[in-house]
């Protein structure tokens, strides 16, 4: 069964960088659309950035487009999100999510992932 564990959250200023990571372990996830989803307090878990199955291209929100990249690890049970350039309004709990399917492109919608991480909280302060 394919689990799902987010690294790398933590608390960062204004303008900085921080680097996700989402870890699977059971399977590879080179056969999985990848999804990164934020939370933040008092509003709906949204999409911020997807990579589409074998190979599949990627998609950003276009609050984070620019700034983050979704990228695979090599050893292909990694996923991971580079975010640059950090706003205050990028605070919020971060969860990675995978769903196995052939479909190369990926699409921010939460009820098409099957797996999902439990989150690594992301605070942006000065």
């Amino acid at each position: 069964q394919l689990q799902l564990v987010e690294s790398g959250g933590g608390l960062v200023q204004p303008g900085g960088s921080l680097r996700l990571s989402c870890t699977a372990s059971g399977f590879t996830l080179d056969y999985y659309t990848l999804g990164w989803f934020r939370q933040a307090p008092g509003k709906e878990r949204e999409g911020v950035s997807c990579i589409g199955s074998n190979g599949g291209p990627t998609k950003y929100a276009d609050s984070v487009k620019g700034r983050f990249t979704i990228s695979r690890g090599n050893a292909k049970t990694t996923v991971y999100l580079q975010m640059n350039s950090l706003k205050p309004e990028d605070t919020a709990i971060y969860y990675c999510a995978a769903v196995p399917t052939t479909v190369r492109l990926c699409v921010l919608r939460r009820g098409l992932y099957d797996y999902w991480g439990r989150g690594t909280p992301v605070t942006v302060s000065s």
